[in-house]
């Protein structure tokens, strides 16, 4: 269900590519040309099996040429202004923009592959053949997620639940992966506020092990596990940061970052597109509270990836909901958490804190 005061305009690039405008009130926008001479990017991205984790590793290398922390005069998620270079939105000014990414991991034109690496069946490949989106949140190059009003936060997760639903749509599609990383530490390569959308051909690691746990969960209960953690969590209270009506956040019992935090809602709803407009209008609230919580836990903006994560699109889609994990590296002030032997190598975490310290502080932060 999107807002009907939202107007969802679409144009195409000159590769091709497809751009669409998502104003937050209805305008008369009619796109401008995009007047580049591109050249066409070729896609040979694959996916090999991993045999010894049973994970799909997708190898893409065309992306070793895309852009890299160009300076802010040359960044191409700003609009196309006088005077200055044309960029990938052709607009003098948009509100939410969305495109597909130009050096993407993941492409609907990717040519067929071997189906074995060496002709070796013990190494099975496949066409990387999937859907990168860039989002765009404002046009404004220095503005953050955190610093935009909540009508905008509302805007942007209408264009989350739009891209979700025809994804989703596509063939051959596993799973929808709409996520924001912030900040150098994080890896970023284009500073301008964006998020982007990843729709997979196979289950990413982590929803493949959350369905088997939530699998065996169901067979021995008969329940959902997250409900079960939800409602957990919400009888505990020692690590719940807010409860509202429609939604709950915490920070897990188990949390694997140093700052971490889940944000669930108490309905068993698969995805953004499957929201009713109470629960999305709260959820702008309550994600917006919780970046504000992460700004002050550290007196500044940290680095953080926000990852949501969505049910499958097929297999498994009752086993589970939607939720958000939002997280960040650093540990305290200026300090990083390094992924070093244990976790890098073994997949062991181990945590600097307790989960309870961490909720605890993210509360006084917020008072």
């Amino acid at each position: 269900m999107t807002r009907s005061d939202l107007h969802r305009i679409p144009t195409t690039l000159a590769d091709g590519r497809e751009l669409i405008y998502f104003d937050d009130v209805t305008a008369d926008r009619e796109p401008a040309k995009d007047t580049r001479d591109l050249p066409q990017v070729e896609h040979h991205s694959t996916a090999r099996f991993d045999v010894l984790t049973g994970e799909w590793v997708t190898l893409a290398a065309h992306r070793m040429n895309r852009t890299f922390l160009p300076p802010a005069d040359h960044c191409p998620l700003c609009p196309t202004r006088e005077g200055r270079e044309p960029t990938e939105i052709p607009d003098a000014s948009y509100d939410v923009v969305v495109f597909e990414n130009r050096f993407p991991s993941l492409a609907r034109s990717v040519p067929d592959t071997e189906p074995y690496v060496d002709d070796t069946p013990l190494w099975p490949q496949r066409p990387a053949n999937g859907r990168c989106e860039v989002v765009c949140f404002t046009s404004d190059h220095d503005s953050s997620f955190t610093q935009l009003p909540l009508s905008r936060v509302r805007t942007v997760i209408d264009v989350w639940a739009d891209r979700t639903a025809e994804l989703s749509a596509l063939s051959g599609i596993a799973e929808v992966f709409p996520f924001e990383n912030r900040g150098t530490e994080i890896g970023v390569t284009l500073e301008h506020p964006h998020g982007q959308i990843y729709a997979y051909p196979f289950l990413s690691p982590r929803s493949a092990q959350l369905l088997a746990q939530a699998q065996a969960h169901h067979e021995r209960t008969g329940r959902e596990l997250i409900r079960d953690v939800l409602e957990a969590e919400q009888a505990a209270g020692t690590r719940v940061l807010v409860q509202g009506e429609h939604w709950t956040a915490f920070v897990p019992a188990a949390a694997r970052w140093p700052i971490e935090a889940h944000l669930v809602p108490h309905r068993q709803v698969p995805d953004f597109a499957a929201l009713d407009d109470a629960e999305r209008d709260e959820l702008a609230a309550l994600y917006h509270d919780l970046l504000q919580r992460f700004t002050a836990f550290f007196g500044e903006e940290p680095p953080y990836i926000a990852a949501w994560h969505q049910a499958p699109v097929g297999e498994g889609r009752e086993l589970t909901r939607m939720y958000l994990q939002l997280f960040s590296l650093r540990r305290a002030p200026g300090k990083l958490k390094y992924l070093a032997g244990s976790e890098s190598g073994a997949g062991a975490w181990i945590g600097d804190t307790t989960p309870e310290a961490i909720a605890n502080r993210l509360r006084e932060v917020a008072s």
